[in-house]
């Protein structure tokens, strides 16, 4: 029995974009799976409800793999590929896989010789370096710091110094109730010719992207990121 596919599916970046954004080749290959493995079956229903899928949402099967998941029950995810069966797999947001527990089975996938394709849509890592004018050639991801401010603030140190060794822009996401939090870190160590972009909202009409220099984002009014999400970059 030849096997299935692993569909690597992005999800729009917010409630507002719904479909559009996504390229019609992503919402075709969307629309006609059955199976689908997702961190929320909850919060998949609601993607899969506004593209529509071709086939009543009852008849849709979602399987659950978040941060929680335990190694031992990844196996059990592939049981529809090995069957035969398509499966597409979500994130919560953007695109699967990155900064996103679906790794763990995209790689299991690859150890059983099923084929991963991943499909085109949003990013909110690639499109806020895109739109911050900062070092698309050299750039890496850290995804979130820890939570406490000194420790997260050594942190900042750290990768800014990096930056400047290596001529590198450094990314980071933060939960969106401690955006706030995390800006008021970066403008307090980093230096003020270091270069920072705040992008906020994505892709949605309330779309945000500022680049200012540390030393000028201390001069200006702060934008109002509280529970919005936010991708921050630096270059030193």
């Amino acid at each position: 029995m030849s096997r299935g596919k692993l569909y690597l599916i992005p999800v729009p970046l917010g409630p507002l974009a719904g479909a559009a954004a996504l390229p019609p080749a992503t919402l075709a290959c969307a629309r006609r799976l059955t199976h689908f493995v997702a961190e929320s079956a909850r919060s998949a229903r609601a993607v899969l409800k506004t593209l529509p899928t071709d086939a009543p949402l009852q008849q849709i099967a979602i399987s659950q793999l978040d941060e929680h998941t335990p190694a031992t029950q990844l196996p059990a995810l592939l049981a529809p590929l090995l069957a035969g069966r398509d499966v597409g797999l979500l994130s919560e947001s953007g695109c699967p896989a990155v900064a996103d527990p679906g790794a763990a089975l995209v790689a299991l996938a690859h150890r059983a010789g099923i084929q991963v394709v991943p499909l085109v849509g949003p990013s909110s890592i690639l499109l806020a370096l895109m739109a911050s004018g900062l070092d698309g050639q050299r750039f890496a991801f850290h995804g979130y710091l820890p939570s406490g401010r000194e420790e997260r603030e050594q942190r900042l140190r750290e990768r800014e110094k990096e930056s400047r060794q290596h001529r590198q822009t450094q990314i980071f996401i933060e939960t969106p109730y401690r955006n706030e939090q995390f800006l008021a870190s970066l403008l307090a160590v980093c230096a003020p010719a270091t270069r920072v972009c705040v992008a906020s909202d994505l892709t949605l009409p309330s779309e945000e992207i500022t680049m200012r220099p540390v030393g000028d984002w201390r001069k200006h009014a702060l934008p109002a990121i509280n529970r919005r999400p936010t991708v921050f970059l630096l270059l030193a």
